[in-house]
C-alpha cells in the first residue's frame, strides 16, 4: 500500500473520448484499484442491456453497489480509479457523495474529445468486437 493519501480518480468525457484508456494508466500505481463500469454491467447485467433505459437502470444499480465498497477501499488506505463516465449530473452527484463520505481527495480528469474524433473510435471499437457493449450513432448522440 502506498504511504500517500488514498485518492479517488473520477473520469469526464464523452463515450470513446479515452477514459478507460487514461483509467488503466492511471491504475498502473501501487495501491490502486481500478472499478471499470463496462465490465461490472457487462458481467451482472449484460443480457438485461438493450436500450439506453435499461442501462440508466443498471447502472443506477451498479452505482448503489460500488458506493460504500468505494468507500471502504479509500478507508482503507487504498487509491480508487472510477472508470465511470462523470458526464451526467447524477453520476457526478453519486461521486460527490463518495468524496464526502470518504473525505478522500480527489481528481477529477477531464477529457475534452471532438465528436468526430469520439464517433470514429466507437466505429473502431464496434468493428474490433473486443468492447462489452457496441454504441450506435444515435446512442452516442
Amino acid at each position: 500500500m502506498s504511504s500517500t493519501a488514498p485518492t479517488l480518480h473520477l473520469v469526464c468525457g464523452k463515450a470513446a473520448a479515452g477514459k478507460s484508456t487514461l483509467a488503466g494508466e492511471l491504475g498502473q500505481g501501487a495501491g490502486v484499484v481500478v472499478i471499470a463500469e463496462d465490465a461490472w454491467l457487462a458481467a451482472l447485467f449484460g443480457d438485461q442491456m438493450a436500450s439506453l433505459a435499461d442501462y440508466v437502470r443498471c447502472a443506477n444499480r451498479l452505482r448503489e453497489i460500488m458506493e460504500p465498497h468505494v468507500v471502504a477501499l479509500l478507508g482503507a488506505g487504498v487509491s480508487v480509479v472510477l472508470d465511470f463516465p462523470a458526464n451526467t449530473v447524477d453520476t457526478r452527484r453519486w461521486m460527490r457523495r463518495i468524496i464526502d463520505t470518504s473525505k478522500a481527495a480527489h481528481v477529477l480528469h477531464y477529457l475534452d474529445v471532438p465528436d468526430g474524433v469520439c464517433r470514429a473510435r466507437v466505429q473502431a471499437r464496434n468493428a474490433q468486437g473486443d468492447h462489452p457493449f457496441t454504441l450506435s450513432n444515435a446512442q452516442f448522440d
